[in-house]
This record gives structure tokens, C-alpha cells and sequence, in this order.
């Protein structure tokens, strides 16, 4: 089968290339999915999950890739809740990945029936901004409605789920970016927007909730601008500053059948909006994930039409 394989850390997307690699079997509990279309971050080459497994030992060549859409073509040994032709979308284990690939095998448990009325493409593009989102917000944020929030990157993939998902969840969004970010910001649902290359982040009105995808002293800052008693949700690393009497908390996204069938519910009756800034084939995700210039919102790739 193709797929996209790494073998050097330090080259980070630039060292992607496009190989053979043989078909993947289902092992306990897993299924194989035969993908029509994956979504990947670019951090995961900074992951060790990429590199090595659980044990510390290398697995190289990796096959990137953790989110995807598609149809699942053999079942594991013990594999429940899902059927051989079914369709499916999900998101892998960071140890494992492999999803910028013609198939995948992958834990049944990790994967939620995709829709008929859902696309491919969306449906990959679905599970790491979603999840993300819907974690940071109410598992570790514990977002009540009335609330206000702060999104930092509002406009990208993460930030205008997170955005959205707090919306309809009755809160005041005011988001963050770049200053040509703004209109898709608050297309997105930010009642306010700021402008990190010209506003001051400190001229904000204290917020309950800041979500923090950027980090480094964007993220230290942050801490200010929330009320005493509020909480710093982060997955841009361990915040260093604390709010008043709050929480400041980093997590890792992870996967649940639950949570997809959530978002993907939202999607189907219009409430939520994919943000998918370009779609490329996989003969040509090397050039997609090396873009020439920026590029808002999520790549995908579309691994068969």
C-alpha cells in the first residue's frame, strides 16, 4: 500500500516521503480501515509517540497520521460494535498512528460510525480539533453557560471548534489571532476579537475560561486576564503561571466514541462547521504539509476520491 513514512526527527515534515509499506492486520481488538481521507497535525513529529513505542525502543519508519475517515475491511479478534463495510472516523493512538495510508489498523474502540450524510473529508477532519475542543471546554475547563472564554488561534482548526462549542454552550467567546484572522474568527462565533500583533492582550476584561493553544508568553500572559478563580486550559505544554486562586491545566486529547458521536451530530444538523483550509491527494501530501504559505485551517488528505 502507499504511505507516508518519517525516519528523521530532526527534518520534521520536511523529511515526509511517500512509500510502500505492507497492508496492516488486525490484532486483538483492533479492525482495519481501508481510509478514504486523514487528517494530521504537524506537532505529532515532535511527539516521541512518533518515534518510539511504549517501551522507549524506535520504530521507524513511522507512518504519521492519527485522525481519519473510511471503511472498515476486517475485524480483529474480540472486536465489538463495529462491521466489516461499515463506515467509521476516529482517532488513533499516538503510539501507533498510521492513518496517512491507503489502510490502517487501529483499536475498534477508537472509532465511531460516521454518518452517511457526513463526507469522508469532514469526517477526518473531525476528531483531533473536536475532541480537543469538547475535552478542553467540559472535562478539564468545566465550561458553565454565561460564562466568558478566551480562544487563542480562534481562527485554526482547534480554536474555531473550541469557539463554537462554547458558543452553543451559552458562553461569550472572545477570541485571538494573527490581525487577518479576524474575519474568520468571528465568523466562527467570537463575539470580540484580539489582535495579537497589535492589541494588548492585558486590556481584555477578565475572563473564567482562557484556552490555550500557542503557549510560551502568550500563555503566560494569559494567566492574567482570568478572573480569580478561573481555569488556563492548555495543550500547548504545562503552563508556567497559574490564575488567582485557579487551576492552569495541559492535557493530551484522547479518543472517545461518545464525544465523536457528539460532534459529528452537530455537524449533521448544522450547529458546528469544519475549518479545512486545503484538501490534497496522497501523492501529493509531502507538498501539502510543506506548504509555501500559510494556511488557516486544517489540510486533508484524500486518500481515495
Amino acid at each position: 500500500m502507499k504511505a507516508i513514512v518519517v525516519t528523521d526527527q530532526a527534518a520534521g515534515t520536511a523529511g515526509m516521503t511517500l512509500a510502500e509499506r505492507p497492508e496492516p492486520q488486525a490484532a486483538l481488538n483492533d479492525v482495519v480501515v481501508q481510509v478514504h481521507a486523514s487528517g494530521f497535525t504537524p506537532g505529532e513529529l515532535t511527539w516521541p509517540s512518533t518515534w518510539t513505542d511504549r517501551f522507549g525502543r524506535d520504530r521507524t519508519p513511522s507512518i504519521p497520521g492519527q485522525e481519519l475517515a473510511g471503511l472498515v475491511t476486517a475485524l480483529g479478534y474480540g472486536t465489538t460494535g463495529l462491521s466489516v463495510g461499515q463506515r467509521v472516523f476516529g482517532l488513533a493512538d499516538g503510539h501507533r498512528g498510521g492513518t496517512l495510508a491507503e489502510y490502517v489498523a487501529i483499536e475498534a474502540r477508537n472509532l465511531a460510525p460516521l454518518p452517511a450524510d457526513v463526507d469522508f473529508t469532514v469526517g477526518a477532519s473531525l476528531p483531533m480539533p473536536g475532541l480537543t475542543a469538547w475535552q478542553g471546554l467540559f472535562e478539564h475547563g468545566r465550561l458553565q453557560a454565561g460564562q466568558s472564554v478566551l480562544v487563542h488561534g480562534a481562527a485554526g482548526a482547534v480554536g474555531s471548534m473550541v469557539t463554537q462549542l462554547a458558543r452553543e454552550a451559552g458562553a461569550y467567546v472572545i477570541g485571538t489571532g494573527r490581525t487577518a484572522d479576524r474575519e474568520t474568527a468571528l465568523d466562527f462565533g467570537a463575539r470580540e476579537f484580539v489582535d495579537l500583533e497589535n492589541d494588548a492582550l492585558e486590556d481584555v476584561d477578565k475572563v473564567d475560561l482562557v484556552f490555550d493553544v500557542i503557549g510560551g508568553e502568550i500563555g503566560n500572559r494569559s494567566a492574567g486576564v482570568i478572573r480569580a478563580g478561573g481555569t488556563l486550559v492548555s495543550i500547548a505544554g504545562p503552563p508556567e503561571v497559574r490564575p488567582a486562586d485557579g487551576l492552569a491545566i495541559d492535557f493530551v486529547v484522547v479518543p472517545d466514541r461518545a464525544q465523536l458521536g457528539e460532534v459529528v451530530q452537530r455537524v449533521r444538523d448544522g450547529r458546528l462547521r469544519t475549518n479545512i483550509g486545503k484538501v490534497s491527494t496522497l501523492d501529493d501530501a509531502v507538498a501539502a504539509f510543506n506548504p509555501t504559505e500559510r494556511i488557516i485551517g486544517k489540510t486533508i488528505i484524500s486518500v481515495r476520491p
